[in-house]
């Protein structure tokens, strides 16, 4: 039986040896897969940077395509259903890190600036595998939680959950966790903005596009805090906006060791099944590393600088932060090099 050919991005972490007892294996920057080097691939193991569309895929052989993220808005699947290309993302994989991205930059940012969140009402966009962590945290920390989500309200029903209008104008915190489609593209503009209340907190780790950022820049003078992890146009960032928020990081919410080791591991079994790789259907990558397990919190009893200092404790946030301000043109070295967090459970 002739092995079958992979194209993978060399910076997905623990994929490098896995598949090579099976399969070629070629390993190349995501940004710069092209045409040519696909032509012969039978699967592609890909993360955002790679836009698999018409232009990469038009007269190859590919058949898989596995991205070890949670993020789509870079496969065009009208394509990939016309010529027979299963597609698989690997949901849910780095919720554990975005919520622990979340809750500290939160409570560091209102450590700085004096901001109270004790009783404060907290405001979610979308509540898929990242906003149900996020919402599970929220309301063990005793925030009040409102949920706008109109596909889970429609599947579900509309009880547990409210209206974007609600939701801004009664929330002191509003994080959106949303894919990017058509739906949520620009959710955030101007409009958005003016309903949100005066002194609130805007957070964004979700995709840079569900942003429109000259409306954020109109409307930062009426907010306690803004928190943005990504941008429009990335690697290509918007350097005003960037001196403009209180916390601006790389793309990077996610990067936790274990939402890597879920990411590849989704990744890897996807294109074993795919494939009849039997060793591999339950692969997922080790670590002997006691540094990398994931920490428990106990935050009942603390006060709200207390909570903060933990948060800072296990994700120091302004280290990434002051590290992304410095050398805002190295986005995808930041990234490529980053020293994956353990995460915080509860």
């Amino acid at each position: 039986m002739e092995r079958i050919k992979i194209v993978a991005d060399r910076n997905i972490p623990f994929l490098e040896g896995v598949f090579e007892p099976y399969a070629d294996v070629r390993y190349i920057n995501g940004k710069e897969i092209t045409r040519e080097d696909v032509m012969d691939a039978d699967a592609l193991i890909i993360r955002t940077r790679t836009k698999c569309n018409a232009d990469l895929l038009d007269g190859s052989r590919v058949k898989m395509i596995a991205t070890a993220t949670i993020g789509t808005d870079h496969i065009d699947f009208d394509y990939c259903n016309e010529h027979g290309i299963e597609v698989h993302n690997a949901q849910g994989c780095n919720a554990g890190g975005v919520m622990q991205y979340v809750f500290s930059a939160l409570y560091g940012v209102a450590a700085r600036k004096s901001i109270k969140l004790d009783g404060a009402t907290f405001g979610i966009i979308g509540v898929g595998n990242v906003g149900s962590k996020v919402e599970k945290m929220a309301r063990y920390l005793g925030f009040n939680v409102l949920r706008y989500d109109p596909p889970r309200a429609e599947k579900e029903g509309p009880e547990g959950f409210c209206s974007l209008d609600y939701l801004l104008a009664n929330s002191l915190v509003v994080t959106m966790h949303v894919p990017l489609d058509e739906t949520t593209r620009k959710m955030a503009d101007e409009n958005f903005f003016a309903r949100m209340q005066t002194g609130s907190i805007f957070i964004n780790a979700a995709r840079g596009e569900v942003m429109d950022e000259d409306a954020l820049m109109q409307a930062i003078p009426k907010f306690g805090a803004v928190i943005i992890d990504t941008w429009n146009h990335e690697p290509d960032v918007n350097e005003k906006l960037i001196d403009m928020v209180d916390i601006a990081t790389p793309h990077i919410a996610g990067y936790s060791f274990q939402g890597k080791q879920n990411g590849t591991s989704s990744a890897v079994q996807a294109v074993a099944k795919h494939f009849g790789i039997i060793p591999l259907y339950g692969f997922y990558p080790e670590s002997n590393e006691e540094e990398h397990e994931p920490v428990k919190l106990d935050l009942s009893g603390k006060n709200q600088g207390e909570v903060a200092a933990v948060f800072q404790y296990n994700y120091p946030i302004f280290t990434d932060d002051f590290r992304f301000r410095l050398e805002p043109d190295n986005f995808e070295k930041m990234r490529s090099d980053y020293q994956y967090r353990r995460e915080i459970y509860i």
